[in-house]
Protein backbone atom coordinates (compact mmCIF):
# COMPACT_ATOMS: atom_id res chain seq x y z
CA UNK A 1 0.00 0.00 0.00
CA UNK A 2 0.98 3.56 -1.00
CA UNK A 3 0.39 6.19 0.93
CA UNK A 4 0.83 10.19 -0.46
CA UNK A 5 2.89 11.93 2.05
CA UNK A 6 -0.20 13.74 3.48
CA UNK A 7 -2.37 10.07 3.59
CA UNK A 8 -4.62 11.70 1.06
CA UNK A 9 -4.23 9.14 -1.26
CA UNK A 10 -4.42 5.03 -1.42
CA UNK A 11 -2.95 2.78 -3.64
CA UNK A 12 -3.93 -0.79 -3.46
CA UNK A 13 -4.48 -4.14 -4.65
CA UNK A 14 -7.47 -5.44 -5.22
CA UNK A 15 -8.56 -8.85 -6.62
CA UNK A 16 -8.14 -8.57 -10.16
CA UNK A 17 -4.64 -7.15 -9.54
CA UNK A 18 -5.04 -3.68 -10.79
CA UNK A 19 -4.45 -1.02 -8.52
CA UNK A 20 -7.23 1.23 -7.67
CA UNK A 21 -7.36 4.76 -6.39
CA UNK A 22 -9.22 6.31 -3.43
CA UNK A 23 -8.97 9.47 -1.82
CA UNK A 24 -9.14 10.01 1.89
CA UNK A 25 -9.13 7.61 4.76
CA UNK A 26 -11.86 4.62 3.78
CA UNK A 27 -12.17 6.36 0.42
CA UNK A 28 -14.18 4.68 -2.27
CA UNK A 29 -11.88 5.25 -5.23
CA UNK A 30 -13.52 4.79 -8.92
CA UNK A 31 -11.35 0.81 -9.89
CA UNK A 32 -9.17 1.13 -13.11
CA UNK A 33 -10.12 -2.07 -14.58
CA UNK A 34 -11.89 -5.09 -13.61
CA UNK A 35 -10.19 -7.35 -15.87
CA UNK A 36 -6.96 -8.31 -17.09
CA UNK A 37 -5.88 -8.26 -20.44
CA UNK A 38 -7.94 -11.03 -22.52
CA UNK A 39 -10.18 -11.75 -19.10
CA UNK A 40 -13.12 -10.73 -20.53
CA UNK A 41 -12.73 -12.32 -23.38
CA UNK A 42 -13.16 -15.73 -21.57
CA UNK A 43 -15.90 -14.40 -19.05
CA UNK A 44 -18.25 -13.55 -22.21
CA UNK A 45 -17.32 -17.34 -23.92
CA UNK A 46 -17.60 -19.40 -21.06
CA UNK A 47 -21.39 -17.44 -20.36
CA UNK A 48 -22.33 -18.57 -24.23
CA UNK A 49 -21.34 -21.87 -23.34
CA UNK A 50 -23.83 -21.79 -20.40
CA UNK A 51 -26.59 -20.59 -22.53
CA UNK A 52 -26.91 -18.75 -25.97
CA UNK A 53 -27.13 -15.12 -25.50
CA UNK A 54 -27.60 -11.12 -26.65
CA UNK A 55 -24.85 -9.06 -26.09
CA UNK A 56 -27.47 -7.56 -23.53
CA UNK A 57 -28.12 -10.89 -21.90
CA UNK A 58 -24.07 -11.19 -21.29
CA UNK A 59 -23.98 -7.60 -20.10
CA UNK A 60 -26.79 -8.58 -17.26
CA UNK A 61 -24.88 -11.99 -16.45
CA UNK A 62 -21.37 -10.31 -16.00
CA UNK A 63 -22.81 -7.26 -14.25
CA UNK A 64 -25.37 -9.72 -11.65
CA UNK A 65 -21.78 -12.17 -11.73
CA UNK A 66 -19.94 -9.53 -9.75
CA UNK A 67 -22.45 -8.36 -7.25
CA UNK A 68 -22.75 -4.73 -9.67
CA UNK A 69 -19.26 -4.12 -8.90
CA UNK A 70 -19.00 -4.10 -12.55
CA UNK A 71 -21.19 -3.43 -15.68
CA UNK A 72 -19.13 -3.67 -19.07
CA UNK A 73 -20.06 -1.13 -21.90
CA UNK A 74 -21.93 -2.16 -25.38
CA UNK A 75 -18.45 -0.69 -26.29
CA UNK A 76 -16.23 -3.61 -24.91
CA UNK A 77 -18.99 -6.49 -24.98
CA UNK A 78 -19.80 -6.43 -28.16
CA UNK A 79 -16.78 -5.83 -30.14
CA UNK A 80 -15.45 -8.96 -28.05
CA UNK A 81 -18.43 -11.15 -29.14
CA UNK A 82 -17.36 -9.87 -32.74
CA UNK A 83 -13.18 -11.31 -31.79
CA UNK A 84 -14.34 -14.16 -30.84
CA UNK A 85 -16.93 -14.93 -34.06
CA UNK A 86 -14.14 -13.97 -36.37
CA UNK A 87 -11.69 -16.75 -33.94
CA UNK A 88 -14.20 -19.19 -34.98
CA UNK A 89 -15.32 -19.55 -30.91
CA UNK A 90 -18.78 -18.59 -31.27
CA UNK A 91 -21.68 -18.32 -34.13
CA UNK A 92 -23.84 -15.74 -34.37
CA UNK A 93 -27.58 -15.78 -35.92
CA UNK A 94 -30.36 -13.30 -36.51
CA UNK A 95 -32.94 -13.04 -33.53
CA UNK A 96 -35.93 -11.23 -32.84
CA UNK A 97 -36.33 -7.37 -33.11
CA UNK A 98 -33.08 -7.35 -35.23
CA UNK A 99 -30.84 -9.22 -32.59
CA UNK A 100 -27.91 -11.14 -32.74
CA UNK A 101 -28.16 -14.74 -30.60
CA UNK A 102 -24.60 -16.28 -30.03
CA UNK A 103 -23.65 -20.07 -29.41
CA UNK A 104 -20.55 -21.29 -28.92
CA UNK A 105 -18.84 -23.82 -31.47
CA UNK A 106 -16.52 -26.63 -31.10
CA UNK A 107 -13.82 -24.45 -30.93
CA UNK A 108 -14.70 -22.28 -28.32
CA UNK A 109 -15.20 -25.15 -26.51
CA UNK A 110 -12.02 -26.38 -27.22
CA UNK A 111 -10.73 -23.17 -25.92
CA UNK A 112 -12.49 -23.06 -22.88
CA UNK A 113 -11.10 -26.67 -22.34
CA UNK A 114 -7.32 -25.78 -22.57
CA UNK A 115 -7.80 -22.35 -20.59
CA UNK A 116 -9.97 -24.35 -17.28
CA UNK A 117 -7.79 -22.92 -14.96
CA UNK A 118 -7.36 -19.36 -15.83
CA UNK A 119 -11.18 -19.43 -16.42
CA UNK A 120 -11.98 -21.16 -13.04
CA UNK A 121 -9.81 -18.68 -11.36
CA UNK A 122 -11.49 -15.25 -12.97
CA UNK A 123 -14.50 -17.05 -11.51
CA UNK A 124 -13.42 -17.52 -8.73
CA UNK A 125 -12.23 -13.93 -8.34
CA UNK A 126 -15.71 -12.64 -9.77
CA UNK A 127 -17.28 -14.75 -7.34
CA UNK A 128 -15.28 -13.04 -4.50
CA UNK A 129 -15.78 -9.53 -6.12
CA UNK A 130 -19.90 -10.05 -6.08
CA UNK A 131 -19.29 -11.17 -2.16
CA UNK A 132 -17.91 -7.92 -1.74
CA UNK A 133 -20.33 -5.73 -3.50
CA UNK A 134 -23.21 -7.68 -3.31
CA UNK A 135 -26.63 -4.76 -3.33
CA UNK A 136 -30.45 -6.34 -3.46
CA UNK A 137 -30.30 -5.79 -7.21
CA UNK A 138 -28.16 -4.06 -9.41
CA UNK A 139 -30.85 -3.50 -12.21
CA UNK A 140 -32.70 -1.61 -8.74
CA UNK A 141 -29.66 0.90 -8.46
CA UNK A 142 -29.69 1.63 -12.14
CA UNK A 143 -33.47 2.40 -12.84
CA UNK A 144 -33.08 4.22 -9.86
CA UNK A 145 -30.13 6.61 -11.63
CA UNK A 146 -32.67 6.25 -14.59
CA UNK A 147 -35.46 7.65 -12.95
CA UNK A 148 -33.43 10.57 -11.41
CA UNK A 149 -31.82 11.28 -14.69
CA UNK A 150 -35.35 11.70 -16.09
CA UNK A 151 -36.52 13.33 -14.23
CA UNK A 152 -33.12 15.94 -13.86
CA UNK A 153 -33.61 16.01 -18.17
CA UNK A 154 -37.05 17.06 -17.90
CA UNK A 155 -37.07 19.36 -15.46
CA UNK A 156 -33.75 21.24 -16.78
CA UNK A 157 -35.59 21.31 -20.54
CA UNK A 158 -37.60 23.88 -19.85
CA UNK A 159 -40.70 25.12 -18.20
CA UNK A 160 -43.57 22.67 -16.62
CA UNK A 161 -46.84 23.46 -16.45
CA UNK A 162 -49.18 22.46 -13.46
CA UNK A 163 -50.59 19.45 -15.33
CA UNK A 164 -47.37 18.85 -16.16
CA UNK A 165 -45.69 19.16 -13.12
CA UNK A 166 -48.70 16.99 -11.42
CA UNK A 167 -48.45 14.09 -14.02
CA UNK A 168 -44.62 13.72 -13.03
CA UNK A 169 -45.88 14.02 -8.89
CA UNK A 170 -48.07 11.51 -9.95
CA UNK A 171 -45.78 8.90 -11.61
CA UNK A 172 -43.30 9.51 -8.87
CA UNK A 173 -45.94 8.49 -6.36
CA UNK A 174 -47.28 5.46 -8.04
CA UNK A 175 -44.18 3.93 -8.52
CA UNK A 176 -43.50 4.31 -4.87
CA UNK A 177 -46.80 2.82 -4.05
CA UNK A 178 -45.84 -0.11 -6.43
CA UNK A 179 -42.43 -0.71 -4.76
CA UNK A 180 -43.70 -0.72 -1.15
CA UNK A 181 -46.55 -3.34 -2.44
CA UNK A 182 -44.01 -5.49 -4.57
Amino acid sequence: MHRHRHGREVYARHSFGHHTKGFGRGGRGRGERIFDQGDLRFVILKLISEKESHGYDIIRAIEERVGGAYSPSPGVVYPTLNLLEEMGYVSARAAEGGKRLYTITVEGHAALESNKPSIDSIFERMDALHQRFDTPAPRIARAMQNLGAAIQIRMRSGPVSATQLDAIITAIDGAARTVETA
